[in-house]
């Protein structure tokens, strides 16, 4: 029988199993882009002793992930929409907004590109001192941005099977873009595998083409799973005003409100690179430190999103209290685990970097203080993302807000005027969590968000 609704149901129940069938394919397709770009730091880091190709990555990591951040703000906002019409059973509506979602964000990449090409060189003159710091990150840059047409579309992919409560398919691209991430970074950063050495920019030219590699593999799956058809995905191509407009309503929030809290980052990276190369280096492990074991943290705080929305598309509005409360539970116990294993073998974790015995030693102190803050991310972040489920996107902007200028505050107090240590100047991701979880949690708890219509 043709038609354009399918009998199948995509609502959650909110056990402890449906929440772990969820969050657990999330943690490896946010591992994915974690384990690249770690692993492009890892072979950088044996790249040359010095520590320049390493703490260069760490200003080329943030300026990318200012551009990637809103492929994620789009995410988080079209994976919220698509679980609320999964909760309330318009399953013919979900194959429109994500038709939609790719033009707009093949748009964005675009622009992305155009801007890094001519405004980048501008913007590194204004914040990096060195001369050959600048020429080499612009070089890294003006290769590793044409991979953005391929993380938008990935992203918004991710939203499609989460937000449909199908994000065991998440698997297959993950293992494609490690496996080939990880064998063309060997490849070309040191010339090996019959490639050219590119040093530097080979992290680059090896990140694109995994991006790319995951991408396709994860639609092979799709269209194999039927899941096209099903959802029809392929149908709706024509410009929609409406659901367009009803995507950068949701979304634009999510997005300013990601890039404020990534050009915070920037201006923390700056100062860091006022105190020189080492503490530039050791503040990007710590960076990859906070990305790797944080997976677990982002996935049980997307499944908060999606879960989130879907219940209250489903009318369970008064559930979402326990719902919550039995994520946090999850989401704490995986990141104690870490913070115990962290402060337990600091060395070793470092050790992977290639670096010097006094890297080590005046990393150590810093990997201590981002242990504990990755605890206090472990329930900050589930209030934060359950406001956005709630489709009250603006109220996660006005917390981001509040926030990010506060944090701002204490970073260029301690690290630019007073001049203190970096693990004082890394003490502000526990203000910074702190503060996100006192705003999300009144608001959650206030029930100003019941009645919210998407």
């Amino acid at each position: 029988m043709e038609g354009t609704t399918t009998t199948k149901t995509y609502k959650v129940n909110i056990g402890t199993r449906d929440i772990l069938r969820m969050a657990l394919p999330i943690s490896l397709a946010i591992l994915v882009p974690q384990i690249n770009f770690i692993t492009n730091n890892i072979f950088l880091g044996h790249l040359d002793k010095a520590g320049n190709a390493l703490s260069t990555a760490g200003i080329t990591g943030v300026y990318y992930l200012l551009f990637a951040i809103i492929g994620s703000g789009m995410n988080n906002g079209l994976q919220a929409l698509i679980a609320r019409r999964a909760g309330e059973g318009r399953i013919d509506e979900i194959g429109k907004l994500f038709s939609q979602s790719i033009i707009i964000t093949l748009a964005l990449s675009a622009t992305g590109i155009l801007l890094t090409y001519f405004l980048a060189p501008y913007i590194l003159s204004f914040s990096l001192h060195s001369e050959e710091l600048r020429g080499q990150a612009l070089s890294f840059l003006r290769i590793r941005i044409w991979g953005l047409p391929f993380l938008y579309i990935y992203q918004m992919r991710n939203a499609l099977l989460v937000g449909t409560n199908q994000s065991k398919f998440l698997i297959w691209g993950t293992l494609a873009e490690t496996f080939v991430n990880i064998a063309l970074d060997y490849g070309l950063i040191f010339g090996h595998l019959g490639l050219p050495a590119m040093g530097f920019n080979g992290a680059a030219v090896s990140s694109i083409f995994a991006e790319a590699a995951g991408l396709a593999v994860v639609f092979i799956v799709i269209h194999a799973k039927g899941i096209g058809n099903e959802l029809q995905l392929y149908k709706h191509w024509r410009f929609d005003p409406k659901n367009t407009r009803l995507i950068l309503t949701q979304s634009s929030p999510l997005v300013f409100q990601y890039g404020i809290s990534i050009v915070s980052w920037v201006f923390f990276y700056i100062l860091i690179e006022h105190h020189g190369r080492q503490a530039l280096a050791i503040s990007n492990t710590m960076r990859n430190i906070f990305g790797l074991f944080g997976v677990f943290t982002w996935a049980f705080a997307s499944t908060t999103n999606a879960m989130v929305s879907n219940i209250i598309g489903q009318g369970l509005e008064d559930r979402v209290p326990e719902l919550i409360g039995k994520i946090i539970r999850l989401s704490m116990s995986f990141a104690v685990f870490v913070a115990i294993l962290l402060n337990l073998f600091p060395a070793m974790f470092l050790s992977v970097y290639g670096q010097d015995p006094a890297f080590t030693t005046a990393a150590i102190p810093v990997i201590r203080i981002v242990s504990t803050a990755l605890v206090m991310m472990s329930f900050s972040i589930i209030y934060l993302f359950a406001v956005t489920g709630t489709g009250n996107t603006r109220v996660n902007l006005l917390i981001e807000v509040i926030t990010i200028v506060f944090y701002c505050v204490y970073v260029y107090l301690v690290l630019e005027r007073w001049r203190l240590s970096l693990m004082v100047g890394w003490m502000s991701e526990w203000f910074y969590w702190l503060s996100i979880f006192g705003l999300s949690f009144w608001y959650i708890r206030s029930g100003r968000w019941k009645g919210k219509v998407v």
